[in-house]
């Protein structure tokens, strides 16, 4: 079992930067895949990346060059790194525990989500 807590996130301006923080507590922490998603009011909750085990990341097309995933097992934490944020980035931003892949139906596992604002 995983518990999640993101932290990092806040307003920025567009173009700015931000790193999310996902800490993980339980003992099998680095037998998960770990992944991102996004939820905007009244949408769905989309996938922006993940990360497995090993280290190979997977990214939506649309932050794919502007986004980095990695993690530390032996501190479990998992990080999102935002560069050259837009305002359709703005969301509430979720970290996920769980088998690889990009639906939430591959993870059982979820943060509480935390808000990024990005202003003009």
């Amino acid at each position: 079992q995983v518990q999640l807590v993101e932290s990092g996130g806040g307003l920025v301006q567009a173009g700015g930067s931000l790193r999310l923080s996902c800490a993980a507590s339980g003992r099998t922490f680095s037998n998960y895949a770990m992944g991102w998603f996004r939820q905007a009011p009244g949408k769905d909750r989309d996938f922006v990346g993940a990360i497995n085990w090993s280290g190979t990341t997977t990214y939506a097309d649309s932050v794919k060059g502007r986004f980095t995933i990695s993690r530390d097992n032996a501190k479990k934490m998992v990080y999102l790194q935002m560069n050259s944020l837009k305002r359709e980035d703005t969301a509430v931003y979720y970290c996920a525990a769980g088998s690889w892949g990009d639906s939430v139906s591959n993870y059982n596992y979820w943060g509480q989500g935390i808000q990024v604002t990005v202003s003009s």
